[in-house]
C-alpha cells in the first residue's frame, strides 16, 4: 500500500505532461509572429526577417515580423511580456534588452523574471564610421579631433542604451572624449542620417552600414572587435588605436514566461536549424552577424552575466536616458 500513492502522482504528472507534448508536436498551427521592438532597417530588423523566412519554410506555417519600435525597445517588449505565453509570439531583441533596466527608472515588465530567451540567434559586431566631411580616417585622428573639438562632434544611435549607444559611450569614456550623443527612433533612421551628414559618427552594427559603406556615404575608421573581422580586413579594431577597448553583443530570441517548455525547446531546435542552413549562415555572416546558436539554459546564464557586465558599463561610460 506504500507504494500506492507515489504511483498515483506519477501518473498524475504523466498525465499532465502528455498534453503539452502533443501540443509541442503539433505547434505551430497558425501564424506565429515575430515581434522586433526597433523599427525597420537595423540589425535586429534583418536577422529576424532572414530567420523567419527560413522558419515559415520549416513550419509549413506563415512566420511573420512586425515592428513595435520605440524606448529603446521597451514597448515591444512590454507587448511581448504581456502576451499570451503559447510561443505564437516571439522578441527579437539585442542586448539592448538586458541593458534596458538599468537605464530606465522603472520598466512595466521584468526584463529577466519575465522572458525565457529561447537562444541567441547572431553576433553583433559594430564598427565606428563617420561622414567624409569629418577629417580623420582613423580612431586616432578621431579621438584626437574629439579631444579639440569638446562638445562639437555629434554622433547618433539607435536609442540611448543600445549597443550602438554604449559602443561609443564606452569609447568617449575610456579616451576622455566629449561628444554629443543624438538618439534616433532606430538603426535605420540613424544610418540615413550620418549619411546625409545630419550627424558626423556613430558606432553602428556592420550589416546595417554596409550599402553606405560600398557608396561611400560613410567612412569605416574601426571595429569594435577585439580584432579585424574577416569580411573587413582592411579596416583596424578600434583597439588598435584604444588598446582594451572592445564592445561585441548579440541578437536573440525570447517568448513570455510561462511559455511551455515543450515549445520552448522546439522553438530553440527550429531556429537552429534555421541559422545552421548554409545560406542563412552564408547571409547573415555577410553582414558580419554570424550565427550563435545555444540552448535556452546556456543563454540564460548569459542573460545574467549580460545584465551584471551591462549595469557596470552604464555606470561607468557615465550612459544614461536624454
Amino acid at each position: 500500500m506504500k507504494l500506492r500513492y507515489p504511483l498515483l502522482v506519477l501518473a498524475a504528472a504523466t498525465s499532465m505532461l502528455a498534453p503539452l507534448a502533443v501540443l509541442a508536436q503539433a505547434y505551430p498551427v497558425k501564424t506565429v509572429r515575430v515581434i522586433v521592438p526597433w523599427p525597420p532597417g537595423g540589425a535586429n530588423d534583418v536577422v529576424a526577417r532572414i530567420v523567419a523566412q527560413r522558419m515559415t519554410e520549416q513550419f509549413g506555417q506563415q512566420v511573420i515580423v512586425e515592428n513595435r519600435g520605440g524606448a529603446s525597445g521597451t514597448i515591444g517588449s512590454d507587448l511581448v511580456a504581456k502576451g499570451t505565453a503559447d510561443g505564437y509570439t516571439v522578441m527579437v531583441h539585442s542586448a539592448t534588452h538586458v541593458a534596458n533596466p538599468h537605464l530606465y527608472k522603472k520598466l512595466p515588465y521584468d526584463t529577466l523574471r519575465d522572458f525565457i530567451g529561447a537562444t541567441p540567434l547572431a553576433v553583433q559586431v559594430g564598427m565606428l564610421v563617420v561622414h567624409p566631411s569629418l577629417p580623420v580616417k582613423t580612431v586616432k585622428e578621431f579621438v584626437a579631433l574629439g579631444k579639440a573639438r569638446p562638445g562639437q562632434v555629434v554622433y547618433g544611435s539607435s536609442g540611448s542604451g543600445s549597443f550602438v549607444h554604449l559602443a561609443m559611450a564606452l569609447l568617449n569614456a575610456m579616451t576622455d572624449t566629449k561628444m554629443i550623443h543624438v538618439p534616433f527612433k532606430g538603426g535605420g533612421p540613424a544610418t540615413i542620417a550620418l549619411a546625409s551628414g545630419e550627424i558626423q559618427a556613430m558606432t553602428a552594427t556592420i550589416g546595417s552600414l554596409i550599402p553606405h559603406i560600398e557608396s561611400k556615404r560613410v567612412r569605416p575608421v574601426g571595429v569594435t572587435s577585439g580584432q579585424r573581422v574577416k569580411q573587413y580586413p582592411d579596416v583596424p579594431a578600434v583597439a588598435e588605436g584604444v588598446p582594451g577597448y572592445e564592445f561585441v553583443a548579440w541578437i536573440g530570441a525570447f517568448v513570455a514566461a510561462g511559455t511551455p517548455r515543450p515549445i520552448v525547446d522546439k522553438l530553440n531546435a527550429e531556429f537552429r536549424k534555421a541559422l545552421e542552413h548554409p545560406d542563412t549562415a552564408r547571409i547573415l555572416g555577410a553582414q558580419t552577424l554570424d550565427p550563435l546558436p545555444m540552448s535556452p539554459e546556456q543563454f540564460g546564464k548569459l542573460l545574467k552575466v549580460d545584465y551584471d557586465k551591462y549595469e557596470k558599463l552604464i555606470r561607468i561610460s557615465g550612459a544614461k536616458l536624454d
